[in-house]
């Protein structure tokens, strides 16, 4: 075996039936977050741009947009198989970037498309990650998620680093909005991994090409959801991440806002967060993501994002600052990316496949923006009433103490639905 040979086996910890389909899911991700990178900071320069004030309104705009689109998703997913369902998504999401780039080179109505550009990059961001990881969910067991999904989402980090490293290059040069070309090229490789990951040999003698359709009807997901005690926590889950997150991006903007003028300085301070970000989580999942989960399971990888969170808010409390902001978004970032978003992959692998793409799309869209714009609302609620920044910090404490209890019990009934005596018992709940 060569050097090469042996440090490929290492940091790909897949069996050889498994790692085609290992380093297509790798480029897919990759490809999938360089694209959405790219557009990550221009989105939080267009926030500022249409005044923070508009913030709580952008994210409302947000959630109602979905609970439009989640339907007309609901309906692609039960009359299409996935290998036609998942590239027709993208393509929409191209056909919409060629329309924001064609209205933000001609300069029309400049305020009114960035708000448009802020709502839909975070429609574009839930949807397209939320396909890929159902699409994971789909081909790989809890085991397989276990060992594997680290090195998947070492991928879409590599594309997150990638990404703005284009940006800080070229948004000054060529101007923000011809980066959406970019993000184009981006998309229309992901679709060509999709293709590729759906001719390369199966994960397992159980996971071959499926050309047969999911089925349901368009509102599947809400009754998977609600008749679930299962997949109500991992719901409460996602809302309390969209919580400290939300709580977290509305100090940051405000700060930001305050303390950096310009819009070039301000893109380029959120295009280095996501650079830090991409840095950490990159060499932390490659080397470390998969032997955390193996070892110390589902709960406590899912739970050390809301520890990351009491000690954030905490230091918050004390010292409001630009510093402590920027540290404690890489660091939940970091946390985050690297070891408990592959403990919530890992979460709807025990779950039926109706629930993969429809109770899991509804949680991670719609109950995660959902959340963004009440929890956006709480914020605005809480700073027009008087309180201080750090104050507002000391608030969250307690709501992030009790996402941490969840994570556990999440983690135990995973790991009971994937294994355990009762697992078959648990798989039907």
């Amino acid at each position: 075996m060569t050097a090469a040979q042996r440090w490929l086996r290492r940091a790909v910890p897949a069996t050889p039936q498994e790692l085609a389909a290992a380093l297509w899911s790798f480029g897919y991700f990759f490809a999938l977050l360089a694209g959405y990178y790219v557009l990550r900071p221009l989105r939080d320069q267009m926030g500022i741009a249409g005044g923070t004030r508009a913030l709580p309104w952008l994210f409302t705009a947000t959630f109602v947009t979905l609970l439009v689109a989640q339907p007309l998703y609901g309906v692609l997913v039960a009359r299409l198989p996935r290998a036609r369902f998942i590239p027709i998504v993208y393509h929409f999401f191209v056909v919409n970037l060629a329309v924001f780039w064609v209205l933000l080179a001609l300069g029309i109505e400049p305020v009114i498309v960035a708000r448009v550009f802020f709502v839909w990059v975070s429609v574009f961001n839930l949807f397209a990650v939320a396909v890929f990881w159902s699409f994971m969910a789909d081909l790989f067991t809890s085991e397989q998620g276990k060992r594997l999904f680290g090195f998947i989402g070492a991928g879409g980090t590599a594309g997150a680093l990638l990404g703005p490293a284009i940006t800080i290059a070229l948004s000054v040069p060529l101007g923000p909005h011809n980066l959406l070309i970019a993000a184009i090229v981006f998309l229309e490789i992901a679709v060509f991994c999709v293709h590729r990951l759906e001719r390369s040999a199966g994960v397992s003698p159980g996971h071959r090409r499926d050309e047969s359709r999911v089925g349901g009807s368009a509102f599947a997901g809400l009754w998977g959801v609600l008749r679930s005690p299962y997949l109500l926590g991992v719901a409460a889950w996602v809302s309390l991440l969209s919580f400290g997150a939300t709580m977290l991006y509305f100090a940051q903007a405000n700060v930001v806002s305050a303390t950096v003028q310009g819009a070039g300085a301000q893109t380029r301070i959120f295009a280095s967060i996501d650079l830090a970000v991409g840095l950490l989580t990159l060499a932390t999942q490659v080397f470390a993501t998969g032997r955390f989960l193996q070892r110390f399971g589902t709960g406590v990888a899912a739970g050390a994002l809301p520890a990351v969170y009491v000690v954030g808010f905490l230091a918050l409390a004390v010292a409001p600052t630009l510093a402590v902001i920027v540290v404690f978004q890489v660091v939940q970032r970091w946390m985050n990316f690297a070891i408990a978003n592959p403990a919530r992959q890992v979460f709807f692998t025990v779950v039926g496949r109706e629930e993969k793409y429809k109770a899991k799309n509804l949680i991670d869209v719609v109950v995660y923006r959902g959340s963004d714009a009440l929890y956006g609302w709480v914020y605005d609620v809480l700073h027009a009433v008087g309180l201080k920044l750090g104050a507002i910090a000391l608030c969250a404490v307690p709501v992030v103490f009790a996402w941490l209890i969840l994570s556990a019990a999440l983690g135990r009934m995973q790991e009971r639905r994937a294994g355990g005596p009762d697992s078959s018992r648990e798989a039907r709940r």
